[in-house]
């Protein structure tokens, strides 16, 4: 029987509302400090953090006067406290200063470090009780129990960003979960869509980051050109709304529109649709119960004509049955395709492999490794590490 976890009860917003940004120079998180910007006497912010990008993180800085500005990778912390001089936010740097900023108690964090580098911060994000907007895939795939585990123990509220689960989260009738058949996850396809086999042999990392309608970062765009987006978004939502693998259905929709819907036992089908802006999910969470105006193109839906709908194609795209194979197995083999397909696409964009060997790669990687159930994030960092090194042996290997 399906449940959700993130039906939390609406708390009471202070004026102006207390957040804090991980990632924010990141898709989501620009997108994120577009829509603070549209009403700067709405919120206060306290933290903005960031990976590498020390200039655009000082711009953001100076705009919105956040308390705190933390840069992830140290050697970047000079050029940032020399970018924030006389703006009066402090200046932090490394993991634990991230961890820090997450922690800091506040209305509303936006959860959109990229990768598996977003686990900590995340979770400290949920053990201050605060509403965690989740744009970070992995710390549910990675980490999936044990963070639903710390949002029930804090009182913490997980809300979906991701525009698939964020559609769910709109349509799922919470109150009764009995009524629900299956959850359905909507596709674009990617670029790749009609591509042959062989001919997705020959794409290259620019072709790959060309989505045909979502503006977003080059990893989670080799995702969608792969399909391992929605294999991962699979496991998101086994642990988002408690509901068993065979039970999530994928639709390859090319239009984008339909951004998911719930099929229910009676024969009703509820979607959500709307333009494929990032800004309509991170919207609904930020203002979550309420809603606010969000300045993104409106649906027209006589102006787009039709929509249509496939089934996806497995044997194309095998990372779709790789994703559904982890959940079949103990609870670290999500951990390791995760970390398996990052080094895959890091190793792609930097040219040095093909793109039908990103899900090769992860499939040996997990072939390799032995499954195991983590009980503590530290087991799960340490897995996720041992994944890496598998796969970059492989890698060698491959020559």
């Amino acid at each position: 029987m399906a449940t959700a976890i993130t039906t939390a009860r609406a708390q009471p917003a202070t004026a102006p509302r207390q957040v804090t940004v991980l990632g924010s120079t990141g898709s989501v998180g620009c997108s994120t400090i577009d829509l603070l910007r549209q009403s700067p006497e709405a919120y206060a912010v306290e933290a903005l953090t960031a990976h590498r990008n020390v200039e655009q993180l000082v711009a953001q800085a100076w705009e919105l006067r956040p308390k705190l500005a933390v840069i992830a990778d140290p050697e970047r912390y000079d050029a940032l406290k020399r970018g924030l001089e006389g703006s009066g936010v402090a200046a932090a740097a490394g993991l634990e200063a991230l961890v820090e900023a997450a922690e800091r108690p506040v209305d509303w964090v936006m959860a959109a470090i990229v990768g598996a580098a977003g686990l900590a911060p995340t979770l400290s994000a949920v053990r201050s009780g605060c509403v965690v907007a989740l744009a970070n895939k992995e710390t549910l795939v990675c980490a999936g129990s044990l963070m639903i585990s710390e949002v029930k123990g804090h009182g913490a509220t997980l809300l979906p960003v991701d525009s698939e689960h964020n559609a769910i989260f709109q349509v799922l009738d919470q109150e009764r979960p009995e009524g629900v058949d299956r959850l359905i996850l909507t596709a674009s396809g990617g670029p790749f869509r009609t591509h042959s086999r062989e001919a997705m042999a020959e794409v290259t990392p620019e072709q790959a980051v060309a989505h045909p309608n979502w503006d977003m970062g080059a990893k989670i765009s080799v995702d969608s050109a792969t399909m391992m987006n929605k294999g991962l978004e699979i496991i998101e939502a086994r642990h988002l709304f408690a509901m068993t693998e065979d039970r999530i259905e994928v639709l390859v929709h090319p239009q984008s529109v339909i951004h998911s819907a719930v099929a229910y036992i009676d024969g009703s089908v509820l979607a959500q649709m709307g333009s494929p802006d990032m800004r309509t999910p991170i919207a609904h969470t930020l203002a979550w119960p309420a809603r606010i105006p969000a300045p993104v193109e409106r649906l027209d839906l006589a102006a787009i004509g039709q929509l249509t709908f496939e089934t996806p194609d497995q044997e194309r795209f095998p990372a779709l049955r790789l994703a559904r194979e982890s959940l079949r197995d103990k609870a670290s083999m999500p951990i390791v395709l995760n970390a398996a397909n990052e080094v895959a696409v890091a190793t792609f964009l930097s040219g040095e492999l093909g793109f039908l060997k990103i899900a090769e790669l992860v499939e040996r990687t997990m072939n390799k490794m032995p499954g195991r159930d983590p009980s503590s994030l530290d087991e799960v960092i340490e897995i996720d590490n041992e994944a890496r090194r598998v796969a970059n042996d492989i890698l060698r290997a491959l020559g």
